[in-house]
């Protein structure tokens, strides 16, 4: 684990009484300030929440440079189960902290945090972003999200000839939270098939009435699809599942889906496509960035805006035809270069 890579700044936040656990991660500001949803989750130990925080931060530094939002990367992970140990005191503690940082990170709602999260960040601190609207803020972010993954799938489609229509195109979505959930009915309502899993049986039900197929947790990544879409957890492209992968597009709303950058050019000499995951996933900070800036939130011109990943997406693959590289490295070096122009251009004032 590279403690003292990139990282401008981590901060390990504990409460006594409020029994918070908590890291924020800051990755690079050089396009502003670092925005990056609070995640909970029941991690295995603290070595994994620190590096599933570090890997996200960065993430969010590429997708959110990559989107172009003059904005940088960072990431809170809270330590617990979201739908057993959360206590609103908790994440009033959790907005003490992020209020130290100056504004130097920006939070958000994530995997395992909801809107009202948000507002209880928002008693200790003014650097929260996804409020409600009626509050002034851009609300929940996973519709957002989920939209623009179902518009990125169709540049994932056009890559590997399968057109950019939904008729006869069979979706495995891994996951049924929010984004999971929201693109089983996008996909469903334009007339693709549709397999479901999800680790909580009770998300699976109200998609199963509306024409899902369902298969368990463990089986979804060897579903025999066109396109295989993680929307949970990340690390789900990895060694021991790579082989078992019976699709021609991996596209999703997960962060971090490929254990190691290895695996994507693996992935490629396979004939398979990769969305990389934060060019497709960025809707929801799109969807934030609408709120920034002093301007008011406009939902029909976020929209607008998050639809523009396709055009994206099909940049990122442009690119990686002309430069030889998988998909997730073009991505990754077209968001490099927009930082080290700006640094450039910061120096040369």
């Amino acid at each position: 684990m590279r403690l003292f890579g990139e990282h401008e700044q981590i901060v390990v936040c504990s409460d006594r009484d409020s029994g918070l656990r908590a890291i924020i991660a800051i990755h690079d500001t050089t396009l502003g300030p670092g925005l990056g949803g609070i995640r909970m989750w029941t991690y295995a130990s603290d070595e994994a929440a620190l590096t599933d925080v570090l890997r996200l931060s960065e993430g969010m530094t590429y997708k959110n440079a990559l989107a172009g939002l003059d904005l940088g990367g960072g990431k809170t992970v809270v330590v617990g189960d979201p739908r057993t140990d959360k206590t609103p005191e908790q994440f009033q503690a959790l907005g003490g902290f992020i209020d130290r940082l100056g504004g130097a990170y920006l939070a958000a709602e994530d995997v395992g945090t909801t809107t009202q999260d948000a507002e209880q960040v928002r008693t200790r601190t003014r650097y929260i972003t996804g409020l409600p609207v009626e509050q002034g803020g851009s609300g929940d972010p996973s519709p957002m999200t989920a939209w623009g993954v179902y518009c990125g799938i169709r540049a994932a489609l056009a890559e590997a000839g399968l057109g950019t229509a939904y008729d006869g195109i069979h979706v495995a979505v891994q996951g049924a939270g929010h984004v999971g959930a929201a693109l089983v009915r996008h996909l469903l309502d334009a007339g693709a098939t549709v397999t479901v899993a999800d680790i909580h049986a009770d998300r699976l039900e109200p998609l199963q009435e509306l024409g899902a197929a369902v298969v368990p947790a463990e089986q979804i990544h060897q579903v025999d699809c066109d396109v295989y879409s993680p929307c949970a957890l990340g690390a789900v492209i990895r060694p021991e599942t790579i082989g078992r992968l019976r699709c021609r597009v991996i596209a999703g709303a997960a962060n971090n889906q490929l254990s190691d950058a290895a695996i994507g050019d693996e992935l490629q000499q396979r004939g398979v496509v990769y969305a990389p995951d934060f060019a497709i996933n960025a809707g929801g900070v799109i969807n934030i960035g609408e709120e920034l800036g002093g301007r008011v939130y406009d939902a029909e011109r976020a929209r607008q805006s998050v639809e523009r990943i396709e055009q994206t997406l099909g940049d990122v693959f442009e690119r990686s035809r002309r430069d030889g590289v998988a998909p997730h490295r073009a991505a990754e070096q077209m968001a490099r270069d927009r930082i080290r122009a700006a640094r450039v251009a910061t120096a040369t004032r």
